[in-house]
């Protein structure tokens, strides 16, 4: 039988998504936290595999195994008592035996945080970007538009990525603003290694004016003319793991 979770975490004090040699990752928690359970060896495949410090509330994992001896609805229940508590499993379901986490999933929705305030507020030090600077939500706004689309994405992909190909398809990207805070939530067919945080990092830069968001300012560096580079030095920064949340994986 074939598996699906929904799985929430803090990604704090994890290395990432993935296993590792390096650190404790949350597939490596999980994994075995199942086979404490059910007394065999299981194998997740994410949908997504985020980096350490990054978090979700709705990451997807699959298994397989021959039998369940515990109802699939009670399972969440009866795993979230033996995991950690900045790990969660939110629901489990039965899906098709063809059925595979990462290479089904559709679209996936991103939520960055940044701080906008002053001075920092260390209850968000883990779950946002403190950027002092008074960010210019309009240019945000229309820098992201910009990413609209089906687009080679490689000026936003960190060199050391694997991917065969660079092009993917952002169907929205939005910024909100709040007292102190600006949100940045993004969906797309998929994303390259640090593609996101990238996305927020440049989208910093146009907000403090670092960058311009359209090339009709040519002297200038923006993200449109970044975008048909594919050179990685004309975008920004790569922001910082703890602002970036997993929101949604769906098929």
């Amino acid at each position: 039988m074939n598996i699906l979770l929904t799985v929430a975490y803090e990604g704090t004090n994890y290395c990432g998504w993935q296993r590792q040699a390096n650190g404790v990752s949350v597939q490596q928690r999980l994994e075995d936290t199942l086979a404490a359970l059910t007394g065999v060896s299981v194998r997740l495949t994410g949908a997504s595999r985020t980096d350490a410090g990054v978090h979700a509330l709705g990451q997807r994992a699959g298994f397989k195994i021959e039998e369940l001896k515990i109802p699939v609805e009670k399972l969440p229940r009866v795993i979230n008592a033996r995991l950690p508590g900045d790990i969660a499993v939110c629901k489990a379901e039965y899906v098709p035996d063809t059925f595979n986490a990462r290479y089904d999933a559709k679209r996936k929705t991103y939520r960055y945080v940044y701080n906008n305030a002053q001075y920092p507020n260390p209850l968000l030090r883990n779950f946002s970007w403190h950027v002092p600077q008074r960010l210019d939500i309009v240019k945000m706004e229309h820098a992201a538009q910009c990413l609209i689309g089906r687009h080679d994405f490689t000026a936003f992909c960190a060199s050391h990525g694997s991917a065969r190909s660079h092009v993917r398809e952002i169907y929205a990207a939005d910024i909100k603003e709040e007292p102190d805070l600006v949100t940045l939530t993004v969906t797309g067919s998929g994303f390259l290694y640090n593609m996101v945080r990238i996305i927020a990092g440049t989208l910093m830069y146009v907000g403090t004016g670092k960058l311009m968001p359209f090339s009709s300012q040519p002297a200038l560096w923006d993200v449109e003319k970044a975008l048909r580079s594919r050179d990685r030095t004309l975008a920004g920064k790569t922001a910082p793991p703890q602002g970036l949340v997993l929101l949604e994986v769906t098929y």
